[in-house]
């Protein structure tokens, strides 16, 4: 997976991030964002399911490993897994996790499964990702489909510049087999 040597530009985590404390009410954060244990089964998050592969490496090429990954995002109905979403019935998806989160392994990937990201009112299709290692600390961005025509009108998209906008726009492509739709390769480069 080639790496662009720009640093990704760092964004906010905006108001849906779900705080430790509140996470720690369910044993459901894994790497899997399609199947949630407590909805039961048989239950799949609706929407279209994405294979998403990061890989971090640093401004030098050096692939990071042991890095914690925490991604998240709304659902296909648009609604957010958060304390503050007190979201009736039917008007979100029970079986998507809305928040994952895995470790990097020694090539300094990571592989969630999830779904591929909706547009949120008045923004751009996007997902959250948040990075943490003892060699760079802390780096939370916002992940956005290329050529998504809401791009153009998202406030956060605009403020970035054609190269910055490179370094976190994932290219999706069709996937084949195993309830897959698309799926992304996309490198995140933190600071050397």
């Amino acid at each position: 997976m080639a790496a662009s040597q720009r640093v990704m530009v760092a964004m906010t985590e905006g108001p849906f991030y779900p705080a430790a404390r509140w996470r720690a009410q369910w044993s459901d954060w894994d790497a899997d964002l399609t199947r949630v244990a407590h909805a039961g089964p048989g239950a799949v998050a609706g929407g279209e399911h994405l294979a998403l592969l990061l890989q971090i490496v640093d401004s030098n090429g050096r692939r990071i490993d042991g890095a914690e990954v925490e991604i998240w995002q709304c659902d296909a109905l648009a609604a957010y897994r958060h304390p503050s979403v007190r979201a009736p019935a039917g008007a979100f998806d029970p079986a998507f996790q809305g928040f994952g989160s895995a470790r990097v392994n020694a090539d300094g990937e990571v592989r969630f499964r999830t779904i591929r990201p909706v547009p949120y009112p008045g923004r751009t299709p996007h997902i959250h990702v948040k990075l943490r290692h003892p060699t760079f600390g802390e780096l939370t961005s916002q992940l956005f489909v290329a050529g998504e025509p809401g791009n153009a009108r998202d406030f956060l998209w605009r403020q970035l510049d054609a190269g910055e906008q490179a370094t976190l726009a994932m290219q999706l492509d069709p996937a084949s087999g195993d309830s897959l739709r698309w799926s992304c390769r996309h490198a995140l480069v933190v600071p050397a």
